[in-house]
């Protein structure tokens, strides 16, 4: 059926759409009114949306719906989510909680309530959240993350690591890379005849 005048038509209300009032999301236009989460109904922003298929969500929501599920999956960084998602309908089981066993050791009493940290491969001191750079899989201190040969301060867009040690991308190539004629490394040695 053809558009005559007017706009797209909203993907909540089906109703037209003018310019002065579109919001577009996935290839789909809405009013500012009906640009809201179908699951809680939350105003959204072009910040705070999730697009499934032809459906909006805030993340939130969109998380809990279409996202992992299960013990530690919370809706932020150290969060403990007990939203069980029933009102979403869907359905959360739960495992069994597994039985702590005693320690035999006698730890110190800062690592008994806080818990071992990692150690840093270069220097082997614990490495803590403020001074943690994860590289090669690895915990390293912002200081020690430095290339093992040029001592370069790496990045991750820098990084590359080989046996459990990190070298910048220039040195890795020139003591790990390709070899011969053409890689820059070696020059062709000519015998001079006489």
């Amino acid at each position: 059926m053809p558009n005559w005048g007017g706009g797209a038509k909203c993907g909540a209300c089906e109703k037209t759409v003018y310019h002065a009032e579109e919001i577009q999301c996935n290839g789909r236009s809405f009013h500012k009114t009906c640009f809201h989460c179908m699951a809680c109904r939350k105003a959204l922003d072009s910040t705070t949306v999730a697009a499934h298929e032809s459906e909006i969500y805030c993340k939130v929501c969109y998380g809990r719906r279409y996202g992992p599920k299960g013990i530690g999956f919370g809706q932020g960084a150290g969060c403990l989510s007990t939203d069980t998602g029933e009102h979403l309908g869907l359905q959360f089981q739960q495992s069994p909680k597994p039985a702590r066993t005693a320690t035999t050791s006698n730890p110190s009493k800062f690592s008994a309530k806080f818990g071992e940290s990692e150690k840093c491969p270069r220097c082997g001191k614990s490495v803590y959240a403020a001074e943690k750079v994860m590289g090669g899989g690895k915990p390293w201190h912002k200081t020690c993350f430095r290339c093992a040969i040029c001592g370069k301060s790496l990045e991750s867009t820098n990084v590359t690591d080989k046996d459990g040690e990190l070298y910048c991308k220039v040195c890795y190539a020139k003591n790990f890379g390709p070899t011969g004629i053409g890689f820059g490394g070696l020059t062709q040695q000519v015998e001079k005849k006489e």
